[in-house]
């Protein structure tokens, strides 16, 4: 049965002020940047960095003394994991999570650092999810879904009622997917008092199993293929998601990596965010898309779980694919000035030299030789397009690395 409104406001209730309300925040820069009025909905402040806490606690608090006595096991990579593990803590109960031994460092150790038994097993999560169902059969422990429970969805359509309150004429809400159950819940929240409100759905262009279910109107599962958005990542949809979404939403696009990369970029530099590539997925599609034009959008961000190795990569990412990082390969004689010839003519356009990297021994070098690669910071397209130029008109031979 799906959640109604009554369930929404009934869950929302329940959260007992452990549950933040997350900001809603305008932002002038990506006003600018989409041609709309963009307000971010900064689900990625709530506790345990995600809007994956709101489910769990809700479904956790509303068990019954039995159950809670036998504890409760979920599967997950991330997010839904950190949600069910300090879900669990607050309501002192056994709490077991089954994570894929691929699962980043990082999660694993703050999901054990909230309480909970972890077990790796599975190289995936439906390997994860199969282990999960076992432990529950053997020991009684309560399965917390991470989207396809109608309670869960209950939950989450607070944050669709909390944009409402805080910007009751909003226009467009895009929201990510994966299972769907922060959509659905948004969708019933927003629906049953605002229809007109659009809702769009923002899948990644490697996982689009939600899109192609809607248009089958049945349940479609997709290999996928890899994508940044792990979060995002779901082969097939829920059951009870697919339901509502298929009933209610407007409409559903997709976004490929190097959109989220850059998106995650800009919210650092622009507007100090930390946000995960699913979270990130929404703007990612306003900024590449620039679909409503002088309307109120809110996309909603859903999380701001990222490991540190990656958003290391992010910045080097970013940065290149807005041709603010040029790297260069040229190959010089070996002798006194060659390397100097070339740095004047670089910084005659005032492009700054982040890193030098000189190669005589490789055996790709010719004797007499030296391979140098040049990593360089300039303002942006336009100026890495007048350096490429600039070198050209010296006959200057060099290889584009990025």
């Amino acid at each position: 049965m799906n959640p109604s409104y009554e369930d929404v406001v009934k869950n929302r209730n329940s959260y007992n002020n452990i549950i933040r309300k997350t900001p809603l925040v305008y932002s002038e820069t990506f006003s600018k940047m989409t041609g709309s009025k963009v307000y971010l909905k900064a689900e990625f402040a709530q506790k345990t960095g995600s809007f994956k806490l709101r489910g769990p606690y809700a479904k956790i608090r509303s068990l019954s003394p039995d159950e809670k006595k036998h504890g409760v096991i979920a599967a997950s990579a991330g997010n839904h994991a950190q949600g069910v593990a300090y879900a669990s803590k607050l309501e002192k109960i056994p709490c077991t999570i089954v994570m894929p031994v691929t699962a980043s460092p990082a999660k694993v150790a703050a999901t054990r650092g909230y309480g909970a038994n972890v077990i790796l097993e599975g190289v995936n999560y439906d390997e994860s999810w199969a282990r999960a169902q076992q432990i529950s059969k053997k020991t009684g422990a309560k399965i917390i879904h991470a989207f396809d429970d109608p309670q869960i969805i209950a939950a989450n359509g607070a944050v669709g009622l909390e944009i409402l309150e805080d910007l009751p004429d909003v226009d467009e809400i895009y929201v990510p997917i994966g299972g769907g159950g922060l959509a659905a819940g948004i969708l019933v929240a927003v629906k049953s008092k605002r229809p007109k409100v659009k809702v769009i759905g923002v899948e990644s262009q490697a996982f689009t199993a939600m899109k192609n279910s809607v248009k089958a109107n049945r349940l479609q599962s997709v290999k996928g293929s890899s994508t940044i958005a792990d979060g995002i990542a779901v082969k097939m949809p829920g059951k009870n998601t697919f339901k509502i979404i298929n009933e209610l939403m407007d409409e559903i696009v997709t976004v490929d990596d190097t959109e989220i990369v850059k998106t995650m970029f800009l919210l650092m530099e622009r507007v100090k965010m930390v946000v995960e590539p699913a979270g990130a997925a929404p703007l990612a599609y306003l900024l590449s898309a620039k679909p409503s034009p002088n309307k109120k959008v809110v996309p909603v961000l859903g999380g701001g779980n990222v490991d540190m190795y990656l958003l290391g990569q992010i910045v080097s990412k970013g940065l290149a694919a807005m041709s603010r990082l040029v790297k260069i390969f040229i190959l010089l004689k070996d002798k006194p000035g060659a390397l100097k010839e070339v740095v004047d003519e670089i910084a005659s356009l005032s492009v700054n030299i982040v890193e030098v990297t000189h190669d005589r021994l490789s055996s790709e070098i010719d004797a007499g030789a030296a391979g140098v690669t040049l990593s360089l910071e300039t303002e942006g397209k336009e100026h890495a397009q007048k350096l490429i130029a600039h070198l050209k008109s010296k006959n200057i031979q060099f290889k584009l690395l990025t």
